[in-house]
């Protein structure tokens, strides 16, 4: 069945409201009409099965026929990335939504190609928050990552964000798999870590200098196997690989 996107805070409503652009989407590409049903998500964990009321290319209503609350996963995975130069940031924002980050902070670091004022930086973030809406109506996802607006390491390190683990993807030589630290954080603790944290650099990885910031702030080099990756390659790797590891880890069964 279609998916749709429905602003958050509707939750309570016997009808949905659709915005122009979703509602353009389904009338003009998927040739939805009145009566057709769709599933509609809000990106804040509520799934609902909708009989559409009214639609033009202008906006549309949707009758709520049932709703589905979804939890989010018993992980969270948060994704730190250098941004890259061109359109990949757009295609790691998507991979990352369909692999389920809750997160994405777009760093500017020293080798960051891409340089934005704080106009070009809200363009990005409305942008990249587009692709995320048009991700989890692909993948189904109930949950739609939060996406910080760009920012320096050294700004995102004075936050004071915490998660259970923090990984930085390195190319040094003295990296772990990231399957061996998520084992060593249980034998520990005896019990598995449940926010991670991964650090992405640039082409050219992170300079020295942001690498023992990160470091020193907790992040344990890990790594991505015995080939150089492109940094976009590497974001979708990095997730892919803690997915399925926490996946197994909790025990969780696919669909």
């Amino acid at each position: 069945m279609h998916r749709c996107y429905v602003e958050p805070g509707q939750a309570s409503n016997a009808t949905l409201t659709l915005s122009d652009r979703e509602a353009h989407h389904a009338t003009n590409v998927l040739r939805l009409k009145v009566r057709d049903r769709i599933v509609a998500l809000d990106g804040q964990g509520s799934e609902f099965l909708c009989e559409i009321a009214d639609i033009s290319r202008k906006g549309g209503q949707l009758k709520v026929l049932s709703r589905t609350s979804i939890r989010p996963l018993p992980y969270q995975l948060t994704l730190i990335q250098a941004v890259p130069k061109g359109k990949a940031m757009e295609n790691i924002v998507q991979k990352a939504t369909e692999l389920g980050a809750i997160g994405i902070v777009p760093l500017l670091s020293e080798r960051t190609v891409v340089q934005l004022d704080d106009e070009d930086a809200g363009a990005k973030v409305e942008k990249w928050t587009e692709t995320c809406i048009e991700a989890i109506k692909q993948c189904g996802s109930a949950w739609l990552p939060k996406i910080d607006p760009p920012t320096s390491p050294t700004a995102f390190l004075n936050r004071g964000e915490r998660f259970d683990l923090q990984l930085l993807a390195s190319l040094q030589s003295d990296t772990q798999h990231p399957r061996a630290i998520l084992d060593a954080y249980f034998e520990e603790r005896k019990k598995h870590a449940t926010s991670i944290a991964i650090w992405v650099g640039p082409e050219g990885d992170f300079t020295p200098a942001e690498i023992n910031m990160a470091r020193n702030a907790g992040a344990l080099p890990v790594t991505l196997g015995p080939l150089v990756l492109r940094s976009d390659t590497a974001a979708i790797y990095s997730l892919s690989v803690l997915n399925y590891e926490m996946q197994a880890r909790l025990g969780l069964r696919v669909n």
